[in-house]
Order: structure tokens, then C-alpha cells, then sequence
């Protein structure tokens, strides 16, 4: 499918907060999640904002974690999204009640489907070099959910062995029907060659043939700014 045009003067960045929340704020960190997007009104030229929690470990599996979570919001500019990392109250109780935080900024230069009926902004141009990020969520039927958990354990277990995956985490809006995964690769060849072979393509497949999600979205980012630690790695 080719890919739509870049809005030169699309200014939009998605910002991706990931934390593990140390023991002594658990608490806090749940009421993140029940809170929702809620906790962002106020934020200048917030576009779209999600709330998840993650599997097992940050994995993809159907155990949920206790303490890792993540955060998914997207802004109409840059001088935005810089704002919201540095200086919003929220990202700063989760660097200070979190054993591990990352965040990354983030600009679309693909993206087929949609989030709730809302698409990624096309602000920059398609990757050549460096790395790039990925993040595919989808809503699953409740009748095909467990044909969809099926392929995930091997799906996963090809993802944190691929060669190129500096990071890779399962998220989601809700237990077993509204899932997520983001990844970073050191380059869109080391993505591609993940997406087209073993486990990965045969759920592809599977997904496309029997019709599992309601609604799907498949985005490709160049990464602009990322830091912190997630997973005992160091970013920035």
C-alpha cells in the first residue's frame, strides 16, 4: 500500500511514557490506569490521549503486570509535546514514583487504521536510517479472542530474540480485547525482517484470514528524542 503524503505543515508528535512503578506507589500507579486520559485535561493542543496497562514483565501474555504501565498521548506540535516531558506534573510523579521510566517523542510517517476512530497525522518523512518505532493496537472480537491469544506466545518469544529490537513492551486498554505492542528497532530493515517471517507473519495472516479486530492501527515513527531506562537499558 503506498503511503499517503507527509502534511508538510503537520507539526503533530506522540509522546510514549513507560514506567515501572516502585512497590511503594502501586497504589498511585493503578489509579493512573482508572483515571484514564482524564489525568491529561488541561494540556495544550492534546490531541488523543490513552492510559494502559501491560502484561506480565511488560510482555504480551494474558497475566497482567502489577506495577508496568504506559502512557500514549499525541500533540499538535512540537514546543507541545517538549512542554508536556518536561514540565507537566504527570510525567514528573511517574519519573519520581517509578523504578524505571522511559519516554520517548515520536513522528508518524505511517499509519493505517485508527484508535478509536482516530488516525496518526503524517509529520515526517519515511525512514532511511537510524532507528524507527512501531506500534500496532487493535480491538479483538470477542469470538475470535481465543483464536487471537492462540499465536501470541510464539509471536512473542520471536520478538525478544529479533535481531535489531532494542525495546519491546505489550500494552493495553483492557484485559484481552484491547491490546498493544510498541517497539524500537535499530532500523527498518530489522523491523521488516520481524513483521515478514516465523510467528509474527503466520498471525498476520491469521488475523487478516479469520477477521479477529473490530478496529486495528498499524504506526511507523521515527524517534526524535528518547530517554531513560526500561528493562535495565539506558536510553538517551
Amino acid at each position: 500500500m503506498p503511503l499517503a503524503p507527509v502534511n508538510t505543515r503537520c507539526d503533530q508528535v506522540a509522546v510514549l511514557v513507560l514506567a515501572d512503578i516502585a512497590p511503594a506507589h502501586r497504589l498511585w500507579g493503578w489509579s493512573r490506569i482508572v483515571k484514564g486520559p482524564q489525568a491529561l485535561q488541561g494540556h495544550k493542543q492534546l490531541a488523543f490521549a490513552k492510559v494502559m496497562g501491560s502484561g506480565f514483565e511488560g510482555g504480551f501474555g494474558l497475566r497482567p503486570s502489577v506495577s508496568r504501565q504506559g502512557l500514549f498521548a499525541v500533540f499538535q506540535s512540537l514546543d507541545a509535546a517538549d512542554e508536556f516531558m518536561d514540565q507537566s506534573d504527570l510525567v514528573h510523579s511517574y519519573r519520581q514514583r517509578a523504578s524505571e521510566c522511559c519516554v520517548l517523542a515520536l513522528r508518524a510517517w505511517s499509519c493505517r487504521g485508527s484508535w478509536d476512530g482516530t488516525a496518526l497525522a503524517l509529520s515526517a518523512q519515511q525512514a532511511v536510517a537510524g532507528p524507527v518505532a512501531a506500534l500496532t493496537r487493535a480491538s479483538i472480537a470477542v469470538r475470535k479472542a481465543s483464536d487471537f491469544w492462540r499465536y501470541a506466545p510464539a509471536s512473542q518469544a520471536s520478538l525478544e530474540t529479533a535481531a535489531g529490537c532494542q525495546l519491546a513492551v505489550g500494552l493495553g486498554e483492557a484485559p484481552f480485547l484491547r491490546q498493544a505492542t510498541f517497539t524500537l528497532w535499530d532500523s527498518v530493515a530489522a523491523m521488516d525482517a520481524y513483521a515478514r517471517s516465523g510467528p509474527h507473519l503466520e498471525a498476520i495472516k491469521a488475523a487478516a484470514q479469520r477477521q479477529f479486530f473490530t478496529e486495528s492501527m498499524f504506526a511507523r515513527f521515527v524517534p526524535i528524542r528518547t530517554e531513560g531506562t526500561w528493562k535495565g537499558r539506558h536510553y538517551g
